[in-house]
């Protein structure tokens, strides 16, 4: 039987967004991507994406996501996890 993973850090690679489909929603795809990339690694059921990790692909705007994210995803209870930054990033604010 295989074991069950708590946490890990995962670089996701997100240049599948840049794929078809519009430049407007290339944000919104590489959030469902992760999403995906999550639920698919950890067979979780709901998947908690942290402001944090929203606000990093929605730096540069939404027609330009970066190519990669590192990210450390948190088991919080059974089926449920959270994904958080690997590298936290300094707010330009």
């Amino acid at each position: 039987m295989a074991k069950e993973k708590n946490e890990a850090l995962y670089i996701i690679p997100l240049q599948r967004v840049y794929w078809g489909g519009s430049r407007r929603t290339r944000g919104k795809r590489a959030v469902r991507l992760i999403r995906d990339f999550v639920k698919r690694h950890f067979k979780a059921d709901r998947v908690i994406i942290d402001s944090m990790v929203n606000e990093y692909i929605f730096s540069r705007k939404i027609e330009r996501p970066p190519r990669r994210i590192a990210v450390k995803v948190i088991k919080i209870d059974e089926g449920i996890y959270k994904v958080l930054l690997a590298v936290p990033i300094k707010s330009q604010g």
